[in-house]
């Protein structure tokens, strides 16, 4: 399975990949967030479970569990809906969002069939998202290697069997605390980071080094072929170490550090729009 961050008017909604069945599994608690705003979406779903329970609906008990990722960089399970299940689901949601969000549902679910045909369509959305949003043409290209460099990382760690989720969180945290002295969740928390992607908000540099750490780390695996998680650990802090000197002798040549609180999503500038007039949307019926 396939976990990733979508964009819902800037609005994030983990979903999951299920490649043998051909769909998008959404987080019911986001999607549940994006249209109601709730400061409290788990209490809002679980109070919306027992409603559609009591009137015998079978969407609340037909729902799937599947691990994904929390703000704490850990899996959990979670309450998940397909898209079919989430278009029923919305109707009981009275939010002016429904529509808008019905219609980036059934985008979401068309492109990426388009991607399975044509991979390189990924590519294509990413950099045209990245470019929405503001960043440099330096950054975009770093930032798009470095998913082909994570890819080939967590693909080598499939075929040594390792598990997504704990364990490639824990080798993740392995590489980052190893090159960058933070895991993960203190590297997220020094840039003022909650949901945010890290890689994201990582300057130029930043990048190249992360990018030099997981490419080290890949490397040193096909050549030291790790027979298990443990010797996956020593490879993974291996990696971090190549990327570590690189930065200390960066450092030492600049007189400057690398990892600080500066945020590249804070360095976009800032854009100007015109006011648009609301649009009434009619609320889907209770």
């Amino acid at each position: 399975m396939d976990n990733k961050i979508q964009l819902f008017e800037d609005k994030k909604v983990r979903t999951i990949w299920d490649a043998d069945q051909e769909k998008w599994y959404l987080s019911i608690i986001d999607v549940i967030e994006v249209l109601t705003e709730s400061p409290n979406p788990r209490k809002y779903w679980s109070v919306l479970k027992t409603r559609l329970k009591a009137e015998g609906s079978q969407l609340a008990t037909n729902c799937s569990q599947l691990k994904m990722q929390s703000a704490d960089g850990k899996f959990y399970l979670t309450d998940v809906a397909d898209t079919e299940q989430l278009f029923r689901l919305i109707q009981s949601i009275p939010s002016p969002k429904a529509e808008p969000f019905k219609l980036w549902l059934a985008k979401v679910a068309a492109e990426r069939l388009d991607e399975m045909q044509d991979p390189e369509l990924t590519i294509d959305r990413a950099l045209f998202e990245y470019q929405q949003l503001g960043y440099s043409e330096n950054w975009i290209n770093q930032r798009l290697k470095s998913i082909e460099i994570r890819k080939e990382l967590t693909d080598e760690w499939k075929k040594r069997g390792l598990q997504e989720g704990q364990q490639f969180a824990t080798l993740t945290d392995i590489i980052t605390k190893t090159w960058a002295s933070k895991t993960t969740k203190e590297y997220k928390v020094l840039k003022g980071l909650k949901k945010e992607n890290l890689r994201d908000n990582m300057t130029n540099t930043e990048l190249i080094l992360n990018m030099l750490a997981e490419a080290s780390t890949k490397d040193i695996s096909v050549a030291v072929n790790p027979k298990n998680f443990d010797e996956s650990k020593k490879v993974a802090k291996q990696g971090g170490n190549v990327a570590k000197v690189a930065m200390k002798e960066l450092e030492a040549k600049t007189g400057k550090k690398v990892v600080t609180a500066l945020n590249a999503k804070k360095m976009l500038p800032e854009k100007k729009t015109k006011p648009q007039k609301k649009k009434q949307i009619k609320k889907p019926p209770l």
